[in-house]
């Protein structure tokens, strides 16, 4: 593995871990995820099967530590390693198809951001249980949905901005 993918995937861990502790909780403990699109994020730039499961635990580890929500531990360490694979096989077919431009990216953040809310919010259910008596419709409504907007958001301003400064870099990101 390639030393200079391995810290760009740290930093992007790092940066998403940062984000994920300041981002204040939206409704019972939960708050968007924004490790989600740092890890989105690295998976658009480093596509290898290897990246992929390096940094889906490495991100399910560091917010299972940050987590505010109750058994969120376990519902993380379930949630980001399905999550990453589904956005990995989903960014394969759309690359072969389509290639990978920020509408596309921003696209798949939204598809994958859905996906891991579901999984996680069902995962935390079984565990747990979910504060509040809600349902997994009704918390996915009220905090999966509005993450969902704020990390296509996140990742139409960021992507474009990485592409542009790796493209400068060294670093051999598959930038199509």
């Amino acid at each position: 593995m390639n030393t200079k993918v391995l810290v760009s995937l740290a930093l992007l861990v790092g940066i998403g871990a940062v984000l994920h502790t300041v981002v204040p909780p939206i409704l019972f403990g939960m708050k968007p995820d924004m490790m989600l699109t740092m890890m989105f994020l690295a998976i658009l730039l480093f596509p290898s099967v290897k990246n992929v499961g390096l940094v889906a635990l490495t991100t399910a580890a560091i917010s299972a530590l940050t987590t505010s929500f109750p058994g969120g531990q376990i519902a993380n360490l379930v949630d980001k390693p399905i999550t990453a694979f589904v956005f990995f096989a989903l960014f394969m077919l759309v690359k072969k198809a389509t290639g990978i431009k920020t509408p596309v990216a921003a696209a798949l953040t939204a598809v994958g951001t859905l996906v891991s809310g579901t999984v996680f919010l069902s995962a935390a259910a079984l565990i747990v249980g979910l504060p509040g008596g809600n349902s997994v419709m009704a918390l996915v409504a009220a905090v999966v949905l509005p993450a969902t907007v704020v990390n296509t958001i996140v990742m139409v301003v960021i992507y474009p901005i990485v592409q542009s400064v790796l493209k400068r870099t060294s670093i051999k990101a598959k930038l199509s």
